[in-house]
């Protein structure tokens, strides 16, 4: 019996080995997957030589459309939503760590609102925009999108730094950012009526019409978000314990919590601006890990990048898979996935 106990840590760093090999696998898995389905029929073979050609491996498959809609559309599509599914769930880790809040995730802070006041602006306006020559109105809605993310993450930050940064400061200021610009959008769209369906299909969330030009936008914030937080995830585990704990330990919790806040904040910026809201990837992915991770940091936060693609990856593909050519925003087959699946999960644990 004795010979047995040093072996258990041994045992769960194993099974924690397994559980993220697995992740990182299936997310593998799922990129050249989601380039076969879509309203154009593209065979199996077709894709596998675009997506070769893509890679530089072989050369293009003589059907140039399959080429075109493999290469260009599909799997653009797909890497977006593996990076911003992945974002979202390490912003939700990082969220609930960070606030020691369990229903904490991206869109805590205002985000998601400050984002939808920019793009609902931009939309509302319409043509009266000035742009620049080759520039046109609707390549304008993800940079405002974004602007108005950031903008919110400030504030936010910023209201919640006058009681020293606590956990509870920043929820109150997110809670109060996210009503002040959501009634802003709701003005927007009762001045503006005929924008008003253009606004809400922003607001649910989709990945149509996203090429590799979205991607710039979306690492732009992207790698100084994954920077933050990968140098501060150590940290996260000391703000569990709790701030006074933290801080005996020799934490500096405000400079800490600054620094993940903003990471988490600047990852959700740029898929909010991208893809629009979309829910619950930040809030299921993370409680689920832990029922197979735990609540170390270090590997929850890497199951995250891989759980979040994986779950937004196929809920992209799932969107694009009805009949007819039709598709579902992302953000509604997430939410109709993770909302049941969440209440069965608070069961299961309460």
């Amino acid at each position: 019996m004795t010979d047995a106990l040093p072996s258990l840590p041994g045992r769960r760093h194993e099974k924690k080995f397994r559980v993220l090999l697995c992740l990182a696998a299936c997310w593998l898995c799922a990129l050249p997957f989601s380039c076969l389905v879509g309203p154009a029929p593209v065979c199996a073979g077709d894709a596998a030589r675009a997506l070769g050609a893509v890679l530089g491996l072989t050369t293009p498959p003589a059907n140039e459309i399959s080429f075109l809609v493999v290469g260009n559309i599909r799997l653009a599509r797909a890497v977006i939503a593996a990076l911003c599914g992945g974002a979202l769930a390490m912003s939700g880790v990082t969220l609930q760590g960070v606030l020691r809040n369990p229903l904490a995730d991206p869109f805590t802070l205002g985000i998601s609102a400050g984002a939808a006041c920019g793009a609902s602006l931009i939309i509302s306006l319409g043509t009266s925009v000035p742009v620049l020559p080759g520039i046109s109105q609707a390549a304008l809605v993800a940079p405002a999108a974004l602007a108005g993310a950031l903008l919110a993450l400030a504030a936010a930050v910023w209201l919640g730094s006058a009681g020293g940064l606590r956990r509870e400061s920043v929820v109150l200021a997110g809670i109060a950012v996210s009503a002040f610009l959501g009634a802003l959008v709701a003005l927007v769209k009762a001045l503006n009526e005929e924008s008003v369906t253009s606004i809400v299909f922003w607001l649910l969330g989709s990945l149509q019409g996203r090429t590799w030009e979205s991607l710039p936008i979306l690492l732009l914030t992207l790698v100084p978000g994954f920077f933050l937080v990968g140098l501060n995830f150590r940290k996260l585990d000391l703000l569990c314990l709790g701030d006074d704990e933290a801080a005996q330990l020799g934490l500096d919790v405000s400079s800490a919590r600054l620094c993940l806040l903003a990471g988490a904040g600047l990852m959700t910026a740029g898929c909010v601006a991208v893809t629009g809201i979309i829910a619950f990837v930040g809030l299921v992915v993370p409680h689920l890990l832990r029922l197979w991770l735990g609540g170390t940091h270090a590997p929850l936060l890497t199951g995250a990048f891989f759980g979040g693609g994986l779950l937004l990856t196929a809920a992209d593909t799932l969107a694009r898979s009805l009949p007819g050519g039709q598709e579902l925003p992302v953000g509604v087959v997430t939410a109709l996935l993770g909302g049941p699946f969440f209440a069965l999960l608070v069961r299961r644990r309460g």
